[in-house]
């Protein structure tokens, strides 16, 4: 399946460039697609509305992304404005209803929670503890990895000549995976063009298939990675240089995303709670709350330059990874727009991580 594309003047491709992480080394030609899809795949990218200013209806409302602090693909400079001339455009009609059929409401916010360092050591470990309890069944050849999630974000919509903040109301998003990485379906209605959602099997539109690393993993990419915490920091630390903001809050982005759409087995799920704890500048927020207001605590960490902060929520009793969510700390400005503190520029919660033996094939009610 593909998304709905609107073609984009050149000027506008160093728009998107701009808000985009920069690495390091160029891409080896035919990985377009691929990181299109990824980045598409977790809504990193400003869209905006395809349709033309001529027509003499009622002016369509434009929708940017704002910048999320944690992408999950970071590309390279060379690579940014070939993806940006390709990201998928949205509409959304008159009264604020996606074509997707995902509404979209007033900008989610959130008191923002103090932060503290008392604690955080027991808690990292607690949550340590209760990652390597968890049954995790070694997936096997032709099975697929299923996380099923609720989530929301927040963006720039434009109305005539006035912007402000809005966002998707909460919905689901389902991700299929294969053990090798090479095979995925998505279901998420703010990405995709129809409700069946969009392949992301590989190899790409080249015919090339990327190696899986830390910022695009697959099962047996992290069922080979090391369990011993400094170990595994340091390889984060080495595949995410020149990465991110920050080598710190690259590293703290990269473990978040480990967390979610992934599925590590228990020795390594437990690992990245204690490599966590060795990243400096990471928080607890005593009250945090996920997508689907489950209450809990919360790891954090604040991106400085974007003035957001990244969560990992976790339940106070029983220390189980929930969700995440990205808090506006600081007030910053996007085409023209104030995000202020509260703002809740992405929120989360993990409903469901199974095997299941076939693609788009739901797991069974006990599992």
């Amino acid at each position: 399946m593909e998304t709905t594309q609107n073609s984009r003047h050149p000027a506008q491709w160093a728009e998107s460039a701009s808000l985009l992480p920069q690495a390091a080394r160029d891409l080896p030609a035919g990985r377009h697609e691929f990181h299109k899809r990824r980045l598409m795949a977790h809504i990193q990218q400003d869209i905006q509305v395809g349709g033309s200013a001529m027509t003499a209806t009622p002016a369509r409302p434009k929708t940017r992304r704002l910048r999320l602090p944690r992408p999950v693909v970071v590309l390279p400079v060379m690579a940014l404005a070939a993806v940006g001339a390709l990201v998928a455009g949205v509409a959304l009609d008159g009264g604020g209803a996606r074509s997707g059929g995902v509404a979209t409401g007033p900008a989610l916010t959130t008191p923002v929670g103090v932060t503290t360092t008392k604690g955080l050591p027991q808690l990292l470990d607690q949550a340590s503890v209760a990652a390597g309890k968890e049954t995790h069944s070694p997936v096997k050849p032709g099975q697929y990895v299923y996380i099923e999630s609720e989530a929301a974000n927040t963006f720039v919509k434009t109305v005539g000549n006035k912007s402000s903040l809005a966002s998707f109301v909460l919905h689901r998003r389902q991700t299929w995976l294969s053990p090798d990485g090479t095979k995925g379906w998505l279901i998420d209605a703010t990405v995709n063009k129809n409700s069946e959602g969009e392949t992301l099997s590989l190899p790409d539109e080249e015919g090339n298939t990327p190696k899986a690393g830390v910022g695009h993993p697959s099962y047996e990419f992290l069922a080979q990675l090391t369990t011993d915490p400094d170990e595994l920091l340091e390889l984060i630390y080495k595949e995410t240089k020149g990465q991110g903001n920050t080598p710190d809050q690259q590293a703290f982005d990269t473990i978040g995303a480990l967390l979610t759409e992934s599925y590590p087995p228990a020795e390594l799920y437990s690992a990245l709670f204690k490599a966590a704890a060795k990243i400096p500048g990471v928080v607890m927020v005593n009250d945090a709350q996920d997508a689907i207001g489950r209450r809990g605590v919360a790891v954090a960490r604040l991106d400085e330059t974007s003035g957001a902060r990244q969560e990992w929520i976790f339940d106070k009793k029983t220390h189980v990874f929930l969700g995440e969510r990205t808090v506006q700390v600081k007030t910053v400005f996007e085409y023209g727009v104030a995000v202020k503190p509260g703002t809740v520029r992405y929120t989360s919660a993990i409903t469901k991580r199974s095997i299941v033996d076939g693609m788009r094939q739901p797991p069974a009610r006990n599992s």
